[in-house]
């Protein structure tokens, strides 16, 4: 009895390893304990200039050619104990940065929770991981509206799922403060909330390009807000930041409220997402409200799908994003215009993507400006 027992112990803590989606899998044989580790790499070359322009004084005043590996991430997950207790960590090898880290209780499909520090749920464009973009990079709105990582906790979940009131929700209480922050400058925390009504019962995923080829119509709408008071008028993976034309701040200097409408959708091979934006800044020291209003359409489609001969591993995309950073000066705007195309050699494991992008400034009604970029990358995950 008692070799019996062993020998279910021992076979119990087998480990089985495979070659995953998700990089390489190791599991227990009673799938109690499960880890995947999974690198990525992303190498891109750019001229005359690889960032975006953010002012009209400064497009691409400096042109350089650019070459470099523009992500190297290291990423681990899974579960322990129990397959409904998750959790993920990501590192961003190439600049030193703990992105991710993150708990997860799913047990429940209409209530879960996370705790730790993660890309915050609030609009599509920037919680679709970098690997799984359909063009080169976010487009210009990302600077000025994403909310980027925080640390906090967040309460999500699908309610009615596979029927026509099915929603999927996401609730946050975040410090407010950028990745890394492991504390708010005052009492005043980020509050997030997303709502998505998910279109005839069916979630769309946070990815780009139609790679699965839907047969049915996916798609959702979907409105979130956002509210926090800290020295911050933007953020991003470097944490904290200010946008262009605003002050380093003090402890609760700046009020931001923002909100969003976005909808998204795919169709046998044509994808389709798009966002609207608005975010006001209320200066608490020098008494002024700033007003920033964006949009943005993309769309992409495998033209194999109508012509045979068009190359089946081949999708066309293109954006454009109009950004306007104080709606006061209405005359005062950035256009982006992008034209796209991808290669999957393996899905987003492994793809070529080659774009051109048209950039419009105009600082007053006499003072335009206007450049090009053209950006070619490789992604790939092992």
């Amino acid at each position: 009895m008692l070799v019996q027992d062993s020998t279910k112990v021992a076979s119990s803590k087998k480990i089985e390893v495979e070659y995953t989606d998700e990089g390489f899998e190791f599991k227990t044989s009673d799938e109690k304990f499960l880890l995947h580790i999974e690198s990525r790499l992303q190498f891109r070359f750019a001229t005359p200039n690889d960032q975006n322009p953010i002012t009209f004084d400064e497009a691409f005043a400096d042109k350089a050619s650019v070459f470099k590996i523009n992500r190297a991430r290291l990423k681990v997950g899974g579960h322990a104990f129990q397959p409904w207790l998750k959790y993920y960590w990501e590192y961003e090898l190439s600049q030193s940065n703990l992105l991710d880290f993150r708990i997860m209780v799913e047990k429940w499909d209409f209530f879960k929770i996370k705790i730790g520090q993660w890309k915050t749920y609030y609009n599509r464009e920037r919680v679709i991981s970098s690997g799984k973009q359909e063009m080169v990079e976010r487009s210009i709105l990302t600077r000025p509206f994403t909310l980027d990582r925080q640390q906090g906790v967040e309460f999500f979940g699908r309610v009615s799922a596979h029927k026509y009131a099915d929603f999927t929700y996401n609730l946050s209480v975040l410090t407010g403060a950028g990745r890394g922050a492991t504390e708010n400058d005052d009492d005043h925390l980020l509050y997030v909330g997303r709502l998505q009504y998910n279109l005839f019962g069916r979630e769309l995923g946070f990815t780009g390009s139609d790679l699965d080829y839907h047969k049915d119509f996916t798609g959702l709408i979907a409105v979130a807000a956002a509210i926090n008071r800290s020295p911050y008028t933007r953020f991003s993976q470097s944490g904290g930041g200010q946008l262009y034309g605003f002050e380093d701040g003090v402890n609760g200097q700046y009020r931001v409220k923002q909100g969003l409408l976005e909808a998204a959708f795919m169709y046998r091979g044509l994808s389709w997402q798009n966002e609207f934006h608005i975010k006001d800044i209320y200066d608490h020291v020098n008494l002024k409200t700033t007003t920033l209003k964006g949009a943005y359409f993309q769309a992409g489609y495998f033209f194999n799908n109508i012509w045979s001969k068009f190359p089946k591993p081949l999708e066309i995309a293109t954006r454009y994003a109009h950004f306007v950073p104080d709606d006061a000066m209405s005359f005062a705007y950035e256009d982006e215009y992008v034209l796209a195309a991808n290669w999957f050699f393996k899905g987003h494991r492994n793809k070529l993507t080659a774009e051109i992008t048209y950039f419009d400034f105009e600082q007053y009604e006499d003072q335009l400006s206007d450049e090009w970029r053209f950006r070619i990358q490789w992604d790939i995950s092992l």
